[in-house]
């Protein structure tokens, strides 16, 4: 019995020494902090990253691996963004040549960049057909369109806007986006990625930047040169109920020839 009680007490004993040199190397940081428990945070080695957004293509001074586990984030829809961070959420290109041609597409201020489809190195380079179809250079996929998001650092310029009821969520965006010249097919792709979201609002306040404000806030160099530019931006933010606002007007642009096509949103503080 006693040698037992003395084989336990040992045991016990050496988990409890094991335990205080594994949460002492954690809090020097001589090892990860696995089980992210704040009280084993690193003495000056992590740092709260809560109001910090990381990009493949961003270098920042803070290292995702500094950071303390518990306040780590990447910035997507469904995550707390920070007040003063936009994001352009699903910028969308399509490229309509009038004949089967190789096009490259160049964002000018990439910096930014948090998410590209096919991945953005540089430049896109597609070949793209007037059926619509595009096919990466680099690896021979078909593809329909170019993707990317990425953070914007630009206020907007006019406040003049829409106020939008959920319920009349679909007839306003079918009725404004044929106004800005998208064809049904892709106002369709618009309005399925943004449907769910605006209609989990009671009210929306939406306006539509113009042509002037997205070429600052990105940029677009396309080779050969294309005869019409189309590109709708959408921000939005939830309304708790109606508000009286300066309405928006909207001008209908030429579409003609080789006709490139790009609609994306934009959102602060998506989840409150």
């Amino acid at each position: 019995m006693k040698s037992r009680l003395k084989r336990t007490l040992i045991w016990t004993w050496s988990a409890i020494v094991l335990g205080w040199a594994w949460a002492g190397a954690t809090k020097l940081g001589y090892i990860p902090n696995w089980l992210g428990l704040e009280i084993l945070c690193p003495w000056e080695k992590c740092v709260d990253c809560s109001d910090i957004v990381f990009s493949d293509y961003k270098v920042s001074e803070v290292l995702p691996e500094s950071c303390c586990p518990w306040t780590y984030h990447r910035a997507m829809p469904t995550q707390k963004i920070p007040d003063d961070v936009f994001v352009g959420f699903k910028p969308i290109i399509y490229l309509y040549p009038e004949e089967t041609s190789e096009v490259s597409v160049k964002l000018w201020k990439s910096e930014n960049l948090l998410h590209t489809y096919p991945k953005y190195v540089d430049w896109w380079k597609v070949i793209a057909n007037p059926d619509w179809t595009l096919i990466d250079t680099t690896n021979n996929r078909n593809l329909y369109a170019l993707y990317w998001e990425w953070i914007i650092d630009e206020p907007s310029e006019i406040n003049e806007w829409f106020v939008v009821k959920w319920e009349d969520t679909i007839l306003f965006l079918e009725e404004k986006l044929a106004t800005l010249w998208l064809d049904e097919r892709e106002a369709e792709e618009f309005i399925v990625y943004w449907l769910p979201i605006l209609e989990n609002n009671k009210w929306n306040l939406i306006r539509f930047r113009t042509l002037e404000e997205i070429n600052k806030i990105m940029p677009l160099d396309i080779t050969p040169t294309p005869d019409t530019v189309i590109r709708v931006l959408m921000q939005y933010k939830p309304l708790d109920e109606y508000q009286e606002v300066f309405e928006q007007e909207l001008t209908t642009p030429e579409r003609n020839w080789f006709t490139v096509v790009e609609w994306w949103g934009e959102a602060n503080n998506i989840v409150k």
